[in-house]
């Protein structure tokens, strides 16, 4: 129960004195000296306004003219909306003191607890609570392939109870703010606009293996019919006897199976068993015209935290990188979209978005001072994405054959990481020929020790280089290569062959 204003009834006067009040050491004006009463009505009201006591103190001695009108005087001694009201100037140099200052808070603060009528700085009745601080979240470079681990989340599930579990404050306070609803919409284009829009169309992907391997990834809708683009090494461990299923940002679970993977390119197309008719499928962007310093937005479930929204930029496009698990298996090639957005373990396969939300790329491997066999690698701002055109075309040979069709140049490379381009080796895998017989490089008179240094216009430094660079396009593309013999340069046009399945 408030006791705010017990006490209070009839004394008005006293709360709010309407006049200054008087000091104990005030000068005594003696009564010969005394001014005249006042003629007007109204000064005689205000200087009879009754005077608030100090505390303790008897008060002193002024002039009392001779009484008004009774009914006068009431109204005069309890106005109804008490005020400060300065009194006339001193009228001898005995008054030279007077007045004191004015009450040290003025009468309309009392506006905030219901009294006065003057202008109230805050809103009514708000206290002050001051605002909680505010709290902020060239290894493996060699010659300019970046030697990248992939980002599958192995240890996803268990790391995303701890932090949930780590969370559960029970001593923690929850503070509502009501607000106009309108404050509370979100620009298309802004961050949370796009991520509001994007957030239904991306699943967390769970596989597990017979053997009890698996992990979480994540991926996101690529048709109505259920098709869901994601990475070859999300899914792998479940691909011939394992289980899939794909979650929802809304909670909602659906088993899935693969239709089909390219474990070169890191891509793969799984398909819900019993999709929902309310499917959207993300846009697809254009990943050729992306610039360095375009914003990106990357989804996906790092560590298990599903439904994570993380954002960055293009750092640099065409970045050669060669990933793998770790183990010597289930390496890939491609010529990547960097970005600094931060990137983790369970973010594989999840879109990287524009800022207008398309989707540009698909988040699949991160370098890491941390990344070495079983240790799982954390973001240091180096992430690599698929670019969404090739990811497009190898989805829809999936979709359309279930195995992937790799463009081919017909010969076998070095896959030294340092070097001064791609060697064209002097035996080919199982001791066959390096150069195809009356395969593309064959007809192009490429041999063996040829060094390859450039790819149309693209500088190629070693044998993942230029891997990664042929794969950027299709079979039945004409291409120029420029490679050195024998100390002199020159140049050779090739048309791309292909080859069907992974070897």
């Amino acid at each position: 129960m408030s006791t705010e204003n017990e006490g209070n009834e009839g004394n008005a006067a006293e709360a709010a004195p309407s006049v200054p009040p008087v000091p104990a050491d005030a000068p005594q004006v003696p009564p010969e000296d005394a001014p005249p009463a006042a003629s007007h009505p109204d000064e005689t009201v205000t200087r009879q306004q009754p005077v608030a006591q100090a505390p303790d103190q008897q008060p002193a001695a002024v002039p009392v003219p001779s009484p008004p009108d009774p009914a006068t005087a009431q109204t005069a001694a309890y106005p109804a909306n008490p005020q400060y009201t300065p009194p006339p100037p001193p009228q001898s140099a005995a008054d030279a003191g007077w007045p004191p200052p004015p009450p040290a808070v003025p009468a309309y603060a009392q506006q905030a607890h219901g009294g006065g009528g003057g202008p109230v700085w805050g809103p009514p009745g708000a206290t002050h609570t001051p605002e909680a601080p505010r709290k902020r979240g060239a290894g493996g470079l060699v010659a300019a392939v970046v030697v990248a681990a992939l980002v599958a989340g192995g240890i996803g599930g268990a790391l995303g109870y701890w932090a949930a579990d780590r969370n559960d404050d029970s001593g923690s306070t929850t503070v509502s703010a009501s607000a106009n609803p309108q404050d509370l919409k979100r620009d298309a284009h802004t961050v949370a606009g796009v991520a509001a829009k994007a957030l239904p169309s991306v699943v967390t992907i769970e596989a597990q293996g017979g053997d009890g391997e698996g992990g979480t990834g994540t991926g996101f809708v690529y048709d109505k019919e259920g098709h869901i683009l994601t990475n070859n090494h999300v899914v792998a461990s479940a691909a011939d006897s394992g289980q899939l299923t794909a979650t929802f940002s809304n909670g909602k679970k659906y088993d899935a199976e693969v239709v089909g993977r390219a474990q070169g390119y890191d891509v793969a197309v799984i398909k819900l068993k019993n999709p929902p008719q309310s499917l959207t499928p993300l846009p697809l962007g254009d990943s050729d015209q992306v610039a360095v310093g375009d914003s990106t937005i990357a989804i996906g479930a790092p560590f298990g935290l599903s439904n994570t929204v993380t954002t960055g930029i293009i750092s640099a496009k065409n970045r050669p990188v060669a990933s793998g698990d770790g183990n010597g298996g289930s390496n890939s090639y491609m010529s990547a979209l960097q970005t600094d957005a931060s990137i983790n373990p369970g973010n594989s396969g999840g879109p990287l978005l524009s800022s207008a939300g398309a989707v540009i790329g698909i988040n699949s491997a991160i370098q890491s001072t941390g990344s070495s066999g079983q240790s799982q690698a954390g973001s240091i701002g180096l992430g690599f994405a698929i670019p969404i055109n090739q990811a497009t075309t190898v989805a829809q040979q999936l979709i359309k054959t279930g195995q992937p069709v790799y463009p081919v140049i017909g010969a076998t490379v070095t896959m030294d990481e340092k070097g001064d381009g791609a060697v064209i080796a002097d035996r080919g895998t199982g001791g066959t020929d390096a150069v195809t017989k009356d395969g593309p490089a064959a007809k192009a008179g490429l041999r063996a020790g040829d060094v390859i240094t450039k790819f149309n216009d693209t500088p190629v430094d070693s044998g993942p280089t230029l891997i990664g660079e042929i794969w950027t396009h299709k079979p039945g593309d004409r291409v120029t290569l420029t490679y050195e013999r024998d100390g002199k340069t020159a140049t050779a046009e090739v048309t791309l062959g292909e080859r069907k399945g992974d070897s």
